[in-house]
């Protein structure tokens, strides 16, 4: 890769930045891959991912959906049941998700021969 001036280098650095802000951290893509299984109610979510707490999941639902990549649904049901979804905008990162678990695959492969 050319090595780049101080001013282009932050035009390819800032993207990347605004996307881990959004989808980084240790719990986000992994909810965004319980949602996109099937599980999209609070407690499916929960239970679909190892030793993440009920005040971390909250949170990052939260956040998720304030970036617009989840939409929360209440039925007014007895009980109230509350689902998440992708938005068409979350959708987007299907692809980017892919090919993170092509590639975390073949390094498994090629750590652990």
């Amino acid at each position: 890769m050319k090595k780049l001036e101080h001013k282009n280098c932050m035009l390819s650095i800032l993207p990347v930045q605004d996307t881990l802000d959004v989808i980084g951290g240790k719990w986000k893509i992994l909810i965004l891959i319980s949602i996109m299984e099937g599980n999209h109610h609070f407690r499916e979510i929960e239970r679909s991912i190892p030793n993440l707490s009920t005040k971390v999941l909250s949170d990052q639902l939260k956040d998720l959906e304030t970036n617009q990549l989840i939409s929360r649904s209440v039925s007014n049901g007895f009980p109230v049941r509350t689902a998440y979804t992708l938005t068409e905008h979350g959708k987007t990162l299907q692809k980017l998700i892919l090919e993170m678990h092509n590639w975390g695959v073949l390094h498994r492969k090629k750590i652990i021969q």
